[in-house]
């Protein structure tokens, strides 16, 4: 059972940058995906962005051309680079880990305590 602990969000400018952390422990970590999603205040979580154990990654629309998602395996670590924010990136963020199918459904029995990011105009 992978375990994982979010943080590195907080309150940032339009147009500033965030960089987040998917600290995770266990050890099927390097052979599962991993999602970065978020959930924004009467809105339903969504993907955010994936990456596979082989380093394919995948970005939802939304932050396609401004994020980048990457792994540390040694450090057993996802990281979510976010650039150019808006106010609409203004949400809770959460990681999960699993095979690839189910962190692109974000079908998860279990999710962290995410970390927040406001983006103020």
């Amino acid at each position: 059972h992978v375990q994982f602990v979010e943080s590195g969000g907080g309150l940032v400018q339009a147009g500033g940058s965030l960089r987040l952390s998917c600290a995770a422990s266990g050890s099927t970590f390097r052979i599962n995906a991993v999602g970065w999603y978020r959930q924004a205040p009467g809105k339903q979580r969504e993907l955010v962005a994936a990456i596979t154990s082989g380093g394919s990654t995948y970005y939802a629309d939304s932050v396609k051309g401004r994020s980048t998602i990457s792994r540390d395996n040694t450090e057993n670590t996802v990281y979510l680079q976010v650039n150019s924010l808006k106010p609409e990136d203004t949400a809770v963020y959460f990681c999960n880990v699993g095979p690839l199918n189910r962190v692109l459904t974000g079908n998860h029995d279990y999710w962290g305590q995410g970390t927040q990011v406001i983006v103020s105009s």
